[in-house]
């Protein structure tokens, strides 16, 4: 089905569908587990976006609809909850983050700056650091390394990156590693350094960064790497995830931790894992490789790297940056992580083999060698909008938006930059005229598109509200509104988290709305979003996730 018939489908749905009831007369086994009532309920369907009460039954939805209705499946073991004003609604799907990367920041010192950390200054993160090493327990203090993570130079005092002797202050025998909150590069001291064999003759800096990252890692055996996963997914079941994604899954060891974990039962959400189609390919394969969970855990298909991030400026642009970063010319304007015949087979591998590609395409440049890719293997593979290709993307142009809509690329956009680097992007990334319309919802919306709203951590936390917020104000740190244009409502970015990343992920039929027949996996919130002020949809608190019918956080 064409995605634009798609859209229709979910959003033209039959009433009589919404307040079937399924009711059994025979006693007990008619009755539902669970009935909310009492509360705001939001259904992310156009026909009856709010209804009175819903039951669940053997983890699914069995009645949705009107309270009289619905209480007729209340049975004696039915256990009845009152939402007491709360608003009750699909749980979140994540379409673009990192399970695995989230473990590590849960398990690393927080050096994120204000409002989700207090790495303001360099002061600072070292008195993170060092608290974190004498504190409490880290699957990764066992290795010996001091670890932290979310520091954003941008946003420190000082303006600069640590240094080694700034990290040299924190510890001089053990090993100290910080990780840029792009998750692209970071800084290490002189232990750190001495261990990776980076010396000053090392020319490249991000290279430097990777070989000291990877002396870490290849001390993490199956223990931690089992430990950060069940981490991250607990982390994005806080904020109320119940599908969680594994992008660009870091080889064989980080997936081995997943198949670990679902044949442990240890996982609390759904988890969809897409290694690298470059480096990774032989793990996208048969038994994971699969549409049906496995212990909440498969392999929905591979990752395309095409260039960096925005904020570390690695992005592939074409113009250049407002301000290049230092030793760079003013006609800088980033690069690609993958040559153009890498791409060029990659989409042609995943549409002959009828595999999701998730490309990851930050910058506009990159952007239009993705689409260049899509029109050309398209010709060979004309059936590959079966397989939903999807587009991670940030800085895009209007006419590439009408590429993706004719090519039928699933936009996956990251609207929380407009919050934590939107002030960043105006006065040094991208200036304050292309700044404008970084993660553009509104032309997706405009043109009749779905879309994804998505959190990316590690990049950030996993803060569903947050999300939720930047779709909708497009406010920065300073208060600035980034793209007023651009700017979407409450329920249309709500549909972006929770019913169409469903799409994406081929699972419209069981998830990313309250129906009848579909999965019991629900998130309360203090308030309803679409009815507050929007300036105060930050504030809201996820306060219960529940997943097939079971609760797996509360606040």
């Amino acid at each position: 089905m064409k995605a634009r018939h798609a859209l229709r489908a979910l959003l033209v749905l039959t009433a009589s569908a919404l307040s079937a009831c399924s009711l059994d007369s025979r006693g007990p086994s008619g009755a539902a587990d669970v009935v909310y009532h009492g509360g705001v309920i939001l259904t992310m369907t156009d026909a009856a976006p709010r209804v009175e009460a819903l039951a669940v039954r053997d983890g699914k939805i069995v009645a949705v609809g009107p309270r009289a209705q619905v209480d007729k499946l209340d049975g004696v073991k039915t256990q009845t909850v009152d939402l007491q004003g709360r608003t009750l609604l699909p749980g979140f799907v994540d379409s673009h983050g990192h399970v695995y990367g989230a473990g590590l920041q849960a398990a690393s010192a927080n050096l994120l700056p204000p409002p989700d950390g207090e790495g303001r200054d360099i002061a600072a993160l070292q008195r993170s650091l060092t608290a974190w090493d004498r504190g409490a327990p880290s699957p990764l203090k066992k290795h010996g390394w001091i670890v932290g993570f979310g520091y954003d130079d941008s946003q420190l005092k000082e303006k600069r990156h640590p240094t080694r002797g700034d990290l040299d202050r924190v510890s001089k025998d053990k090993p100290v590693l910080v990780i840029h909150q792009s998750g692209q590069v970071g800084a290490a001291n002189s232990k750190a350094l001495q261990l990776a064999g980076v010396t000053a003759s090392t020319s490249d800096p991000k290279a430097g960064f990777v070989a000291v990252l990877q002396k870490l890692l290849g001390r993490f055996d199956p223990e931690t790497h089992q430990a950060l996963v069940r981490a991250g997914a607990d982390m994005v079941a806080r904020y109320g995830f119940t599908t969680s994604q594994e992008a660009r899954s870091a080889g064989k060891p980080v997936l081995d931790a997943f198949v670990a974990a679902a044949q442990a039962s240890a996982l609390p959400v759904d988890v969809v894992a897409y290694p690298d189609v470059l480096s990774a390919r032989a793990l996208i394969a048969a038994p994971w490789l699969s549409r049906d969970y496995a212990g909440r855990f498969r392999v929905g298909g591979g990752t395309l790297t095409i260039d960096g991030s925005l904020q570390a400026k690695t992005a592939w642009l074409t113009r250049p940056y407002f301000i290049p970063p230092p030793g760079q010319s003013r006609r800088y304007a980033g690069r690609p992580a993958a040559t153009r015949e890498q791409v060029m087979e990659a989409v042609a591998y995943a549409f002959a083999q009828k595999i999701q590609l998730l490309a990851h395409a930050n910058g506009d440049a990159a952007a239009d060698l993705l689409l260049e890719a899509v029109r050309t293997s398209a010709k060979t593979y004309p059936d590959y909008k079966e397989t939903r290709p999807v587009l991670h993307g940030q800085l895009l142009r209007e006419d590439q938006m009408d590429d993706l809509k004719e090519l039928e690329v699933f936009p996956s956009l990251f609207p929380m930059h407009t919050f934590y680097w939107g002030d960043y992007y105006r006065a040094s990334v991208l200036g304050p005229e292309r700044a404008q319309v970084i993660s553009p919802t509104a032309w997706a919306r405009e043109r009749e598109m779905m879309l994804a709203a998505h959190h990316h951590a590690l990049v950030a936390l996993p803060d569903s509200m947050r999300v939720l917020s930047a779709a909708v104000t497009r406010r920065t740190r300073s208060g600035y509104v980034l793209g007023p244009a651009q700017r979407v409502d409450a329920l249309t970015a709500l549909k972006a988290m929770t019913i169409w990343p469903a799409w994406q992920h081929f699972e419209e039929k069981s998830k990313g709305s309250l129906e009848v027949g579909k999965l019991a996996d629900l998130v309360i919130l203090s308030a309803d979003p679409t009815a507050v002020d929007p300036l105060q949809i930050e504030k809201i608190q996820v306060l219960e996730t529940v997943k097939g019918g079971r609760s797996i956080y509360r606040r």
